[in-house]
């Protein structure tokens, strides 16, 4: 799979070298281009940025270098990813569908963004192109790099032969196949014992359905307690009489529509 990231801080994407996607490129199966902005401004200052209209605070970044970059840089059946906040979210299940690309091309704002003309060109039909605009979260960051990274690494490990082990995939938090909407439960390793805590003795029982109904429940609890916002988007497709049982007992009052029999 290849990306490809348009910016003007080239370097901080010096990351992609490392650990897991480091490994990854060296095995073929990912391809990384880094690609410096300023390269496609022609003045003698290299501008990528120039007051809004309207007026306002800050600054616009330029269209002519955006667009002379992205006509280089994307190929047929590419897709391009811009960072914004005002995008839709990015989760798990979009990390899937960007992952079953031949390419992303991801166009790294910064200032107040870039001239919107770039995004409703490269969004018509004619351009042959998919744009999507998508955010990490509910806030503000100086640029789109570190976003990028967010999502070049959960897009990644989706890609066949990426991570060592294929079911860590189908075992991650928000992962399809999961409890829609719950995290993942609580982790443990040798030894037995660390600083007087003791490992949960069902995880050693070698009872395979125990394990499993007690990682679903601690799922739910894990949930629960971290995040009852997912809880409260939890439908009653696949809550079996346990499930309901335990979130009665959790005192979900709030919850009552998913759990109610």
């Amino acid at each position: 799979m290849r990306f490809d990231i348009i910016t003007i801080f080239p370097e901080y994407f010096t990351p992609l070298s490392a650990s897991l996607l480091g490994k990854a490129q060296d095995r073929g199966l990912l391809s990384f281009g880094v690609h410096d902005l300023r390269e496609w401004a022609y003045d003698r200052h290299r501008t990528v940025d120039d007051t809004p209209y309207g007026g306002g605070p800050g600054m616009v970044m330029k269209p002519e270098p955006w667009g002379q970059a992205l006509d280089d840089v994307l190929t047929p059946g590419a897709r391009l990813v811009v960072p914004t906040p005002s995008g839709r979210r990015f989760t798990q299940k979009v990390a899937g569908e960007l992952a079953a690309s031949p390419q992303l091309v991801f166009a790294c704002g910064r200032y107040e963004g870039i001239d919107s003309r770039v995004m409703a060109h490269y969004s018509s039909p004619s351009s042959g192109v998919e744009v999507d605009e998508l955010s990490i979260g509910d806030y503000v960051l100086a640029g789109g790099e570190v976003a990028v990274l967010v999502m070049i690494e959960a897009v990644s490990r989706l890609v066949p032969g990426v991570l060592g082990n294929a079911e860590s995939v189908s075992d991650d938090s928000f992962a399809p196949g999961r409890m829609e909407n719950l995290v993942e439960g609580p982790v443990y390793t040798k030894p037995p014992v660390w600083r007087g805590l003791e490992v949960p003795q069902v995880l050693t029982s070698g009872h395979h359905g125990r394990i499993a109904r007690w990682r679903r429940d601690e799922a739910l609890r894990r949930t629960a307690a971290l995040r009852p916002d997912l809880l409260a988007r939890l439908g009653r497709e696949g809550l079996d009489k346990h499930d309901r049982r335990l979130l009665e007992s959790l005192d979900l009052a709030e919850h009552s529509d998913p759990v109610a029999d």
